[in-house]
C-alpha cells in the first residue's frame, strides 16, 4: 500500500494564529460503509495519546475564539458536548467559559434513567445520541448554547442536534464550536437553509478551516485493503494491578447528567486523591499513558493533568467504538490497533459489541499504561478473554487498572433538588 490514506487529502484554508488544520488533524481511514474516512485529531486525546496540557490548550483556544467572534460572553452559555469523541473537549471548553451547565450526549442506554432528547449521527459507527440531564429544569432557558464537536464535515449532525435539543435546552441562540471546519460552500448553504427552516439561529466557529478531497470510491478502496497484522504478542501476559478509588455518589464524574459550574470544585477535590493513589503505583522515571473508556474522557484526562502538573511525562486518550484502519507507516496516525469485547452491553438485551484502542504507546514498551474505567464498565467482560485488559497485557506489558468515578443519577438528582430548595 503505497498511499496509506487511499487518496484522502486535506488542505488548510485558514485558522486562528497558531492553529491550522495541519496542526489539528491527520487523514485516516476506517471500515465504515457510511463514511470510510476519519480525521484523526492530534489534540483530542482519542485515537492518538496527547499530553493533557496540549488538550487543554486547544480547548481553551477554541473557547476564547468563541468569545472573540460571537455574541457569547464568559459565564453565560450552556455548553453541550457530542459523544463519544468530544465529551472531554466539551467539558474543557465549558470550564474555560465558566459555563453554568455542561451537558454531553451519551450512548449508555440505562432504562432507569430518563432520556429527555435523542438525535442520530448519520455517518457515525454508533449513531444514537441520548440526552439525560437530571431534570429539564437543570438547563436555564433563553440563554445561548455552545455545541462542541471535534470536527464539522457537513454540519448536518449539528443542525439535527439543535433541532432535537431545542425543546430540552430551550436556548436563545446556538453556536457550533469545533476544532476544524471542513465544509464546502454547498455544505454551508445547506446548513443555513436547515437552520432557517428550524427557526433557530446557528453560528459556526472553528479553530481552523480546510478543504478535503475524498475519493468517491473511498469506501470500496478501504474495503479492499488487507487486514493489518495482529499486534505482536510476547511470551507471557503482563501483570494487572487493580485499584479502586473512592468517588462521591453526588458529584458528577462526567457530563452525562450535566455538570454545574458550582460542582466543579467538588469534582477537582475528588480527582486529586485518585491521582495520588495512581502515582503510588507508578515508576516516576518512566512516561505514562492514561487510557479512559469511550465517552468517559474527562475524569481520566483530569487525572492525567494532575500527574502532569506534578512533573510526570503523561499522555491521555480513550478507547472508541470506531473501527479504524491500522497501518504501521510513517506519517499515518493509526499505527497500532487493538480490538476487544466491550465491557458493558450495548443494550438491555445484553449484547457486548466490539471496541477499539489505537496507538496507546504500543511502540514504547517503557511507557506505563493506566486504564481508568467507571463502575458500570467494571464487569466480567472487562477482564475476560477478549477484553480490553487482555488486549493491553497480551504483549507482556503490565497494566494498572483503575476503577474510579461512579456518580449515582438518583443521588445527584437529590443533591441538586436539595441545593435548589436551600437557595430558594
Amino acid at each position: 500500500m503505497s498511499d496509506p490514506t487511499a487518496g484522502l487529502q486535506i488542505t488548510a484554508t485558514g485558522g486562528v494564529p497558531g492553529w491550522t488544520v495541519d496542526d489539528l488533524v491527520r487523514p485516516g481511514l476506517r471500515r465504515n460503509p457510511r463514511r470510510a474516512h476519519l480525521w484523526v485529531s492530534t489534540v483530542l486525546g482519542k485515537h492518538i495519546p496527547v499530553a493533557p496540557s496540549r488538550i487543554a490548550a486547544a480547548a481553551e483556544a477554541l473557547a476564547d475564539h468563541v468569545v472573540a467572534t460571537t455574541h457569547i460572553d464568559v459565564g453565560t452559555p450552556t455548553v453541550f458536548g457530542f459523544a463519544e469523541t468530544a465529551t472531554g473537549l466539551g467539558h474543557c471548553v465549558a470550564r474555560r467559559l465558566h459555563a453554568p451547565v455542561y451537558l454531553q450526549s451519551t450512548r449508555r442506554a440505562v432504562p432507569a434513567v430518563p432520556t429527555t432528547a435523542r438525535f442520530v449521527e448519520g455517518h457515525s459507527h454508533a449513531t444514537d445520541h441520548l440526552v439525560q440531564p437530571t431534570s429539564r429544569g437543570l438547563l436555564p432557558a433563553d440563554t445561548p448554547c455552545v455545541l462542541v464537536d471535534d470536527e464539522i464535515s457537513t454540519g448536518a449532525t449539528a443542525i439535527a442536534a439543535v433541532a432535537a435539543l431545542q425543546p430540552t435546552v430551550r436556548a436563545s441562540s446556538w453556536v457550533v464550536a469545533a476544532l476544524v471546519d471542513l465544509r464546502g460552500d454547498d455544505d454551508r448553504a445547506r446548513c443555513d437553509a436547515l437552520a432557517r427552516r428550524s427557526g433557530v439561529r446557528v453560528e459556526f466557529v472553528a479553530l481552523a478551516t480546510g478543504s478535503a478531497v475524498i475519493p468517491p470510491d473511498l469506501v470500496d478502496r478501504v474495503a479492499a485493503l488487507p487486514d493489518p497484522p495482529s499486534p505482536d504478542v510476547g511470551g507471557s501476559e503482563g501483570t494487572v494491578t487493580r485499584l479502586r478509588t473512592a468517588w462521591p455518589a453526588d458529584v458528577p464524574d462526567s457530563g452525562r447528567h450535566g455538570t454545574l459550574e458550582r460542582e466543579a470544585q467538588a469534582a477537582d477535590r475528588a480527582t486529586a486523591p485518585v491521582a495520588d493513589a495512581i502515582a503510588e503505583h507508578l515508576d516516576p522515571g518512566r512516561a505514562v499513558v492514561v487510557v479512559g473508556h469511550e465517552e468517559f474522557m474527562y475524569l481520566p484526562l483530569r487525572v492525567g493533568a494532575a500527574l502532569e502538573d506534578r512533573g510526570w511525562s503523561v499522555t491521555s486518550q480513550t478507547t472508541t467504538r470506531s473501527p479504524a484502519f491500522v497501518a504501521d507507516r510513517d506519517g499515518y496516525p493509526l499505527r497500532h490497533g487493538y480490538a476487544f469485547t466491550a465491557p458493558e452491553p450495548d443494550s438491555a438485551r445484553g449484547r457486548h459489541g466490539t471496541r477499539h484502542l489505537y496507538n496507546a504507546a504500543a511502540d514504547d514498551p517503557r511507557t506505563q499504561r493506566v486504564l481508568i474505567v467507571d463502575p458500570p464498565s467494571d464487569t466480567a467482560a472487562l477482564v475476560a478473554p477478549g477484553g480490553v485488559v487482555e488486549a493491553l497485557t497480551a504483549d507482556g506489558r503490565d497494566l494498572l487498572l483503575v476503577v474510579s468515578g461512579g456518580t449515582s443519577f438518583d443521588a445527584l438528582a437529590r443533591a441538586r433538588a436539595d441545593a435548589h430548595e436551600a437557595i430558594e
